[in-house]
């Protein structure tokens, strides 16, 4: 188990969860499978949900950035959608787990035929943390887990987007996690129907390339980009910054 997830005030031993946000969510997952790391952490982190808000997690897996935001804003109404069977029995789980099922709700289904429940133009915020690989250029791995969380399947980036775009209120926000190399890709997805877009890089170590980005952006806005100053993750002897260590440990909301 990563040291990202697990509290050292716990004792992994004595339940088989990790730990997020320095021990307030727990998360089962498979072992040997697919498991969360940090990115669902500051997706949540990234996405600004007020209490009385209702927002959708597209592709929530076992629940990770759901039940972070849940955890970080009371009163805020969080629906994972989650097309694998597993997954989604995982985060009902995960949401039982954590005391959090009252406001985590978990619907099965796909977002390329949106089951009728979730309501067209009912979320506040929807954010996601999409396949990272095209599928036209990635070896897809034979886990079918780790397949469909690592490589796109019949949904691409733009339909990702489109629903995002479909299931939000007026002037409502999408924010996503994904691999710096395709900002391209995200950018170009999101018009025209996003604006006031704002890119956050997570930098591994100060002087490195950023691998991961954050992108937030909102419904129908035109709003010029920006583009932060963004998150450096590891000291040089590979700790965590003071500034990961307060949004990983101390559930801090990143602020645009």
């Amino acid at each position: 188990m990563s040291h990202a997830l697990n509290d050292p005030a716990n004792d992994p031993a004595d339940d088989p969860a990790d730990f997020l946000l320095g021990g307030r969510v727990r998360l089962l997952q498979p072992e040997g499978g697919y498991r969360a790391a940090i990115d669902p952490v500051f997706l949540a982190a990234v996405t600004a949900a007020r209490p009385g808000e209702r927002v959708l997690d597209a592709g929530t897996g076992t629940g990770a950035a759901a039940l972070c935001l849940a955890a970080r804003v009371p009163e805020t109404a969080v629906v994972g959608l989650e097309q694998r069977a597993d997954a989604a029995g995982f985060a009902r789980r995960n949401a039982a787990l954590n005391g959090l099922e009252g406001r985590v709700a978990i619907v099965e289904g796909d977002l390329l035929a949106p089951p009728e429940i979730l309501g067209p133009g009912s979320f506040d915020r929807v954010m996601m943390n999409p396949p990272y690989l095209r599928a036209d250029a990635a070896s897809r791995p034979p886990d079918a887990w780790k397949a469909a969380a690592n490589v796109e399947g019949n949904a691409r980036l733009p339909d990702w987007l489109r629903f995002a775009d479909a299931m939000l209120k007026p002037r409502g926000a999408v924010t996503l996690v994904h691999r710096a190399d395709r900002l391209d890709d995200i950018l170009e997805a999101l018009r025209p129907r996003f604006g006031a877009l704002v890119v956050v890089p997570l930098w591994p170590k100060a002087g490195q390339e950023a691998r991961r980005v954050l992108v937030a952006a909102r419904k129908g806005l035109r709003s010029p980009a920006r583009l932060t100053a963004g998150v450096v993750i590891h000291e040089a002897d590979g700790r965590y910054t003071a500034a990961a260590e307060r949004i990983l440990r101390d559930a801090a909301a990143l602020e645009l």
